[in-house]
Protein backbone atom coordinates (compact mmCIF):
# COMPACT_ATOMS: atom_id res chain seq x y z
CA UNK A 1 0.00 0.00 0.00
CA UNK A 2 2.79 2.57 0.47
CA UNK A 3 3.99 2.33 -2.78
CA UNK A 4 0.76 3.16 -3.89
CA UNK A 5 0.74 5.95 -2.05
CA UNK A 6 4.05 7.26 -2.73
CA UNK A 7 3.44 6.89 -6.61
CA UNK A 8 0.19 8.52 -6.42
CA UNK A 9 1.93 11.87 -4.61
CA UNK A 10 4.76 11.60 -7.24
CA UNK A 11 1.62 11.75 -10.04
CA UNK A 12 0.21 14.59 -8.53
CA UNK A 13 3.87 16.53 -7.74
CA UNK A 14 4.31 16.23 -11.29
CA UNK A 15 0.77 17.09 -12.86
CA UNK A 16 0.98 20.80 -13.34
CA UNK A 17 -1.94 23.40 -11.93
CA UNK A 18 -3.01 26.66 -11.00
CA UNK A 19 -2.59 28.31 -7.31
CA UNK A 20 -5.18 30.13 -5.75
CA UNK A 21 -5.82 32.11 -2.46
CA UNK A 22 -8.82 31.18 -0.57
CA UNK A 23 -10.18 33.89 1.67
CA UNK A 24 -12.88 34.59 4.05
CA UNK A 25 -13.68 36.82 6.74
CA UNK A 26 -15.04 34.59 9.19
CA UNK A 27 -16.26 35.13 13.55
CA UNK A 28 -13.06 34.35 14.12
CA UNK A 29 -11.24 37.05 11.83
CA UNK A 30 -9.73 37.10 8.42
CA UNK A 31 -8.58 33.23 7.36
CA UNK A 32 -7.09 31.92 3.96
CA UNK A 33 -5.00 29.41 2.80
CA UNK A 34 -3.43 28.67 -0.77
CA UNK A 35 -4.78 25.61 -2.65
CA UNK A 36 -3.68 24.01 -6.04
CA UNK A 37 -7.16 22.20 -6.39
CA UNK A 38 -9.17 24.63 -7.23
CA UNK A 39 -11.76 23.44 -10.72
CA UNK A 40 -14.32 24.26 -12.85
CA UNK A 41 -17.47 22.29 -12.04
CA UNK A 42 -21.09 23.46 -14.01
CA UNK A 43 -22.50 26.49 -15.55
CA UNK A 44 -25.33 25.42 -14.30
CA UNK A 45 -25.20 26.17 -11.24
CA UNK A 46 -21.94 28.13 -11.96
CA UNK A 47 -19.76 25.63 -9.53
CA UNK A 48 -16.51 25.31 -8.85
CA UNK A 49 -14.34 22.73 -6.42
CA UNK A 50 -11.58 22.53 -4.36
CA UNK A 51 -9.97 20.56 -1.49
CA UNK A 52 -8.12 21.22 1.54
CA UNK A 53 -6.62 19.28 4.18
CA UNK A 54 -7.61 18.75 7.94
CA UNK A 55 -10.77 21.14 8.64
CA UNK A 56 -8.70 23.11 11.91
CA UNK A 57 -6.54 25.85 11.51
CA UNK A 58 -7.25 28.48 8.61
CA UNK A 59 -9.17 25.56 6.42
CA UNK A 60 -11.57 24.84 9.27
CA UNK A 61 -12.50 28.75 9.66
CA UNK A 62 -12.37 29.24 5.66
CA UNK A 63 -15.00 26.16 6.01
CA UNK A 64 -16.84 28.31 8.47
CA UNK A 65 -17.74 31.44 6.82
CA UNK A 66 -20.90 31.89 4.97
CA UNK A 67 -19.00 32.75 1.87
CA UNK A 68 -15.54 33.14 0.54
CA UNK A 69 -13.06 34.17 -2.14
CA UNK A 70 -11.27 31.97 -4.24
CA UNK A 71 -8.48 34.07 -5.69
CA UNK A 72 -6.67 32.96 -8.78
CA UNK A 73 -3.33 34.12 -8.56
CA UNK A 74 -0.92 35.45 -11.32
CA UNK A 75 2.74 34.77 -11.86
CA UNK A 76 4.30 37.68 -9.53
CA UNK A 77 2.49 36.61 -6.60
CA UNK A 78 4.47 33.40 -5.58
CA UNK A 79 5.47 35.38 -2.15
CA UNK A 80 1.71 35.68 -1.42
CA UNK A 81 0.63 31.73 -1.97
CA UNK A 82 3.77 30.70 0.08
CA UNK A 83 2.84 33.07 2.83
CA UNK A 84 -0.83 31.76 3.05
CA UNK A 85 0.64 28.13 2.27
CA UNK A 86 2.70 28.09 5.94
CA UNK A 87 1.08 28.86 8.98
CA UNK A 88 2.90 31.84 11.12
CA UNK A 89 3.72 33.55 7.72
CA UNK A 90 2.58 37.28 7.40
CA UNK A 91 -1.11 37.10 5.87
CA UNK A 92 -2.90 40.31 4.48
CA UNK A 93 -0.44 42.79 4.98
CA UNK A 94 -0.79 46.21 2.56
CA UNK A 95 2.19 44.77 0.68
CA UNK A 96 0.24 41.59 -0.76
CA UNK A 97 -2.34 44.35 -1.72
CA UNK A 98 -5.48 42.59 -0.09
CA UNK A 99 -9.06 45.13 0.02
CA UNK A 100 -12.65 44.11 0.89
CA UNK A 101 -15.29 43.78 -1.36
CA UNK A 102 -18.56 45.43 -0.17
CA UNK A 103 -19.77 42.20 0.55
CA UNK A 104 -17.13 42.09 3.28
CA UNK A 105 -14.76 39.24 2.13
CA UNK A 106 -11.41 39.68 1.48
CA UNK A 107 -10.09 39.88 -1.98
CA UNK A 108 -6.50 39.88 -3.42
CA UNK A 109 -6.44 42.93 -5.51
CA UNK A 110 -3.93 42.04 -7.91
CA UNK A 111 -5.21 38.14 -8.57
CA UNK A 112 -6.24 37.95 -12.53
CA UNK A 113 -9.56 36.84 -11.13
CA UNK A 114 -11.44 36.62 -8.02
CA UNK A 115 -14.07 34.20 -7.87
CA UNK A 116 -16.88 34.95 -4.49
CA UNK A 117 -18.81 32.00 -3.65
CA UNK A 118 -20.58 29.62 -0.93
CA UNK A 119 -20.60 26.37 -0.05
CA UNK A 120 -22.89 23.93 -1.25
CA UNK A 121 -21.60 21.04 -0.23
CA UNK A 122 -18.46 19.90 1.98
CA UNK A 123 -17.56 16.44 1.79
CA UNK A 124 -15.36 14.74 4.29
CA UNK A 125 -12.57 12.13 2.60
CA UNK A 126 -9.97 10.95 4.97
CA UNK A 127 -8.60 13.94 6.53
CA UNK A 128 -9.39 16.07 3.51
CA UNK A 129 -12.85 18.29 2.77
CA UNK A 130 -13.91 18.24 -0.88
CA UNK A 131 -15.71 21.52 -1.22
CA UNK A 132 -17.97 22.41 -4.22
CA UNK A 133 -19.33 25.74 -3.77
CA UNK A 134 -21.55 28.14 -5.74
CA UNK A 135 -20.28 31.34 -7.72
CA UNK A 136 -22.09 33.93 -6.70
CA UNK A 137 -19.87 36.82 -8.06
CA UNK A 138 -16.28 36.81 -10.92
CA UNK A 139 -14.32 40.40 -10.43
CA UNK A 140 -11.44 40.26 -13.07
CA UNK A 141 -8.31 42.10 -12.08
CA UNK A 142 -5.11 42.37 -13.93
CA UNK A 143 -4.60 40.72 -16.90
CA UNK A 144 -1.24 38.57 -16.21
CA UNK A 145 -0.15 35.17 -16.87
CA UNK A 146 -1.37 32.40 -14.29
CA UNK A 147 1.14 30.95 -11.34
CA UNK A 148 1.88 27.67 -11.69
CA UNK A 149 2.63 25.04 -9.08
CA UNK A 150 4.86 21.73 -10.00
CA UNK A 151 6.78 19.14 -8.12
CA UNK A 152 6.62 21.12 -5.16
CA UNK A 153 7.42 24.82 -6.89
CA UNK A 154 5.80 27.90 -7.88
CA UNK A 155 6.57 28.30 -11.66
CA UNK A 156 5.35 30.07 -14.41
CA UNK A 157 4.00 29.09 -18.29
CA UNK A 158 7.77 30.12 -19.28
CA UNK A 159 9.17 27.01 -16.85
CA UNK A 160 11.26 29.22 -14.67
CA UNK A 161 10.67 30.08 -11.14
CA UNK A 162 8.33 32.39 -10.35
CA UNK A 163 9.61 35.87 -8.81
CA UNK A 164 8.51 36.88 -5.63
CA UNK A 165 6.21 39.40 -5.45
CA UNK A 166 7.52 40.33 -1.86
CA UNK A 167 9.64 38.52 0.96
CA UNK A 168 8.28 36.11 2.87
CA UNK A 169 8.20 36.21 6.97
CA UNK A 170 8.12 32.88 8.48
Amino acid sequence: MSELVDEFKHTFRNHPSGVAIISANTDEGLAGLTASSVASVSVSPLALAFSVTKSGGSAGKVLSADTFVVNLLGEKQAAVAEAFAHSGAARFTDEQHWGTLPTGEPVLLDAPYALRARALEIIPIGDSRLVAAEVLDVRRGPETAPLLYHDRRFLTLRGDNAPRSQPINA
